[in-house]
């Protein structure tokens, strides 16, 4: 039985229970970190998390080794400074960790930390040794970029090596972007008859300035490394204790207002992308509709964002960099432009200038159009980026603006013109408000339950919808990808459920299905002298776990489409089912509902239908085709280091890039990155839902949904 984690903190301290790691004496916050208060802070983590978590883990052996397990990667993920030997004294600690949480006497991120600032000093060393002596650029030699198929290096000899393959890599590619740059800039010369131009740099002189631009960026990139603190490791390991219980659960240190709206929002003013800190990497987790990052195109979720460069500046490597740190140079003024060097799921890279500017607040809200179909017929097409509502208007009784209502008016609008089929599109909507789920869902069905939601005592309610109208009860196709999750998956998977539409998309959605809450720390103090201590920070934990009206979790699953159809992200590993320690799939009693006309064999025909027409639709079979190249240049982790095969390894990626309709999108670019006046908002606007009506209509997913609801009739 689980008791409340107030109460029993309060019974623990009152009764004396104060173990010899607490000292009540305040110590300020510095680099060398507060012991007594880390204690602290462990201390409840290990008292709290058990009694609050949805999957009744205890502190035992099992966590301690998953918790060591992450704070092993982001120790040193990508293996670039520890040895074997390192590796081997840490994990003599691994079983104590519960333990010594318990008992509030944490060793691991003191131990952690001087064995790799040694190690990084010793590093920095041998780089500027390696940098000095020069590279042969034609010796045929690989190197692996994938650090999971990487062991810990040997010696420092070996450690010598590892990075004598990773520099001589960054010398080739940067000399190979100074060689592009130079032809875009004779090709810009050829434009501007009648101006002096600079006389371009020759081979030799391009060479020495990428080794030059290296060095700097490795001089700079240790300096930052030096800079890491004690208390940054601790509060990296208490996330690692943390994420030991699931992907979503994570210790928040202290934060002045700019890092706590990173780690709550996670959206950048400026780019529109939302980011998280993940083994060492900055990932982007998705992308805000409207923001400037949308707009240009190219910047996907799962893309690891390497470097930031401000406009044409020499970047600025932010692996093993803190969240907030590298949102600070993303960040800048509206107009500037950001180029971010990314790695794609496919181990390919790719440069992406984008002009930082405000969100259009007119892209997050829901879209609608008017398409035609096989034979002529108005079909309607309705977008919902996200689940928004505004809570403090709907609280205050004004107009408050919500997804359900938008939906509903784009729906009867597309009424009036007479369509004869629906395609509702929730592909990349990350979720949202859980109540527009349950509402929207009730725009296509008469009345019944929606979702089940279990919290981590067992008590189980029903979320339905009550409202026994139905704003379109004719045939329905909902699209989806990996990136729909939480209350899309809710929408879909209801509507799945009920029989009500056909779910098209790729092999999943992403699979989140459970609820967060945020508790401040602060709040957890009974003891007057406690409260000498700094701010200790918040926890967010998992806490309830989403079901089907069926029974089955959306959790790790997702929805699963009846029509698969080929995706360039299929053989990504993105996903609840692709996290560390992210929790299973699971099932409860199902509860009554009805069904809808849309039976097995119906389905089924259905299915076969749009497989035929899959085999012979050129849009998706070329996305086919990119796909299994994806996925074949993703199992290939190794890179030659071969000048001669990067070059050509790099043109290959533009014209794949090109193949699946980059065209369209290096148009974005211009638009977005182009100097010159301030536009004329209301024309931007107006060509903006042009190119987005352009776009669907050339989408291949969109063309067979189209096909699929002429099957549905």
């Amino acid at each position: 039985m689980k008791i409340n984690f107030r109460t029993s903190l309060v019974i623990l301290l009152a009764c004396g229970f104060l173990f010899s790691g607490f000292s009540v004496a305040k110590v300020n916050d510095s680099t060398d970190g507060d012991a007594s208060r880390n204690n602290l802070i462990g201390y409840m983590l290990s008292k709290q998390l058990p009694v609050m978590h949805f999957s009744d883990k205890v502190m035992n052996d099992d966590l301690a080794f998953a918790a060591f397990d992450l704070y092993l990667k982001q120790l040193d993920f990508q293996k670039r400074f520890l040895l074997q030997s390192d590796v081997d004294k840490l994990s003599v600690l691994a079983p104590g960790i519960d333990t010594n949480l318990l008992n509030g006497t944490i060793v691991l991120p003191e131990v952690g930390f001087k064995l790799l600032n040694r190690r990084i000093g010793e590093v920095e060393k041998l780089t500027e040794e390696l940098l000095a002596a020069g590279f042969d650029y034609n010796r045929d030699e690989q190197l692996e970029t994938d650090p999971e198929k990487l062991q810990y290096a040997t010696s420092l000899k070996d450690l010598s090596e590892r990075w004598r393959r990773i520099l001589k890599g960054r010398i080739i590619s940067r000399y190979l972007d100074l060689v592009e740059e130079r032809e875009k800039a004779q090709e810009k010369g050829k434009d501007q008859v009648g101006t002096e131009q600079e006389k371009p740099k020759n081979d030799d002189e391009l060479w020495r300035e990428a080794e030059g631009k290296v060095a700097k960026r490795n001089k700079n990139f240790f300096n930052r490394m030096h800079q890491e603190t004690l208390q940054d490791h601790y509060d990296r390991y208490f996330n690692a204790v943390t994420r030991a219980f699931d992907p979503h659960t994570n210790y928040m240190p202290p934060a002045n207002k700019e890092d706590f709206d990173i780690h709550m929002r996670g959206s950048l003013e400026g780019i529109g992308a939302v980011l998280r800190e993940e083994d060492g990497y900055i990932k982007v987790l998705s992308i805000i509709p409207g923001s400037a990052s949308a707009r240009q195109g190219r910047l996907s979720a799962e893309d690891i964002i390497l470097e930031v460069g401000q406009g044409d500046k020499e970047p600025v490597e932010i692996t093993d960099m803190r969240l907030r740190d590298a949102v600070r140079l993303i960040r800048g003024p509206k107009g500037s432009v950001v180029r971010l060097t990314v790695k794609k799921p496919d181990g390919s890279k790719d440069v992406i200038p984008i002009r930082r500017d405000v969100v259009q607040i007119e892209e997050t809200f829901v879209k609608s159009a008017l398409l035609e179909g096989d034979k002529g017929e108005k079909i309607g097409y309705v977008m919902i980026p996200s689940f928004y509502r505004d809570f403090e208007k709907t609280r205050n009784g004004s107009g408050a603006r919500n997804s359900t209502r938008d939906t509903k008016l784009a729906i009867e609008d597309l009424k009036k013109q007479g369509i004869s089929g629906l395609i509702l599109d929730l592909r990349n909507n990350g979720g949202g408000s859980l109540i527009d789920a349950v509402d929207t869902t009730g725009l296509f069905i008469a009345s019944g339950p929606v979702v089940q939601v279990k919290d981590s005592y067992g008590n189980k309610r029903i979320l339905s919808d009550k409202d026994k109208s139905i704003t379109w009860d004719g045939p329905l196709v909902v699209l989806v990808n990996q990136f729909s999750a939480s209350a899309s998956e809710i929408l879909a998977a209801a509507l799945q459920d009920y029989g009500r539409a056909v779910i098209v998309g790729g092999a999943h959605t992403h699979g989140k299905g459970t609820v967060q809450t945020l508790l401040n720390m602060n709040d957890n103090l009974p003891l007057l002298r406690l409260k000498s201590y700094d701010d200790l920070g918040a926890l967010k934990v998992t806490i309830q776990k989403f079901y089907r009206v069926n029974g089955g979790s959306t959790q790790y699953k997702g929805v699963e489409p009846d029509v698969v159809l080929p995706s360039l992200f299929q053989h990504l590993k993105s996903g609840e089912q692709y996290l560390d320690n992210s929790l299973p799939w699971s099932h409860v009693e199902s509860v009554p509902y009805e069904k809808y006309g849309l039976s097995e064999d119906k389905l089924a025909a259905i299915i076969e239908k749009s497989k035929k027409r899959v085999a012979v639709d050129e849009g998706l079979q070329a996305i086919a085709d990119e796909a299994a190249k994806a996925a074949e240049r993703a199992e290939k982790s190794t890179m030659s280091l071969r000048f001669a095969d990067m070059r050509d390894k790099r043109k290959e990626a533009m014209v794949a890039r090109d193949k699946i309709g980059m065209h369209y999108l290096k148009y974005r670019e211009e638009q977005n990155v182009a100097h010159g006046t301030e536009p004329d908002l209301a024309k931007e606007k107006e060509k903006d839902r042009n190119r987005w009506k352009k776009e669907i209509k050339e989408d291949p997913y969109i063309n067979e949904s189209l096909h699929i609801l002429e099957d549905l009739r």
